[in-house]
């Protein structure tokens, strides 16, 4: 259950900061550009930590 539960947080935040990183592009933001690229890359991180606890089933 922790795997759907992770990787379903990791794509709400990897849209979340490409939303973000869109604006402050859109917007001259470098700030908001920055912190939309850093959303993403948690995004990726939760979908990485659900692979593995699916692989692992769920004992992590």
């Amino acid at each position: 259950m922790g795997e759907l539960i992770d990787k379903t947080k990791g794509l709400g935040n990897e849209i979340a900061g490409k939303a973000k990183t869109a604006l402050g592009e859109a917007t001259d933001n470098p700030k908001l550009t920055a912190e939309g690229d850093v959303q993403q890359v948690k995004g990726q991180m939760q979908n990485v930590k659900g692979s593995v606890k699916g692989a692992l089933g769920d004992k992590i």
